[in-house]
């Protein structure tokens, strides 16, 4: 090896390099973020007016089947068997949702199902065995706005946009490093950011309080 090999292998570390890498990962980042924040941020504008869905919700779809012996027996061995008519119902009919509620009156199960796509509600008589379904299929504006909220989407959903706001924090955070690394003075860039963090603070308080 060369002595000027050696000598840009022993460079230290320094803050260009800090700089440097400081830009790739935001790079990456934003391109990895880009469509993601574009969604999300249209998705924001659309909750934000709801006036502008001119779509009318589709009709509910009401089913109606009878369980087997087999499947009352079930019904009747379990503790809780409102977890048990779901799976029951879907090898019948399309649901929609996930279970968010059900009990038990009498000899009546009741189950409450929601999501994204839309709701379902079943009931079931463990007398006669009769199973009434109702699925309410969601307006598409409504899935929209379902997804920007994550409430009702699902457990991987909901963990997607929980690693997506990491990524932004990080892609922000990087971002203001590199804000730090312009020709500013520290006085300057630190007037600006307590400038604008005042200024959120005031459309906050003027427009909740």
């Amino acid at each position: 090896m060369s002595a000027a090999s050696a000598a840009v292998a022993k460079r230290p570390f320094s803050k260009q390099d800090f700089y440097r890498y400081c830009r790739l990962i935001h790079g990456w980042l934003s391109a990895i973020a880009f469509l993601i924040l574009c969604f999300f941020s249209i998705t924001g504008i659309l909750l934000n007016h709801p006036e502008w869905a001119d779509e009318s919700a589709p009709k509910p779809i009401e089913e109606k089947f009878r369980l087997e012996e087999a499947e009352m027996q079930r019904l009747f061995d379990a503790k809780e068997p409102e977890l048990l008519l779901p799976d029951m119902a879907v090898k019948r009919i399309a649901l929609k949702g996930e279970m968010t509620g059900g009990n038990q009156v009498g000899n009546e199960l009741f189950v409450r199902m929601q999501g994204v796509r839309g709701l379902t509600d079943i009931r079931a008589s463990l007398v006669t065995g009769n199973v009434t379904v109702i699925v309410e299929p969601a307006p598409a504006f409504s899935i929209v706005n379902e997804l920007h909220r994550g409430e009702r989407a699902g457990a991987t959903w909901r963990w997607f946009i929980d690693a997506f706001a990491v990524v932004l924090v990080v892609l922000s955070i990087v971002g203001y490093l590199i804000f730090l690394s312009l020709r500013f003075r520290l006085r300057t860039a630190l007037i600006l950011t307590v400038a604008s963090t005042l200024g959120v603070w005031g459309v906050f308080v003027l427009a909740v309080f």
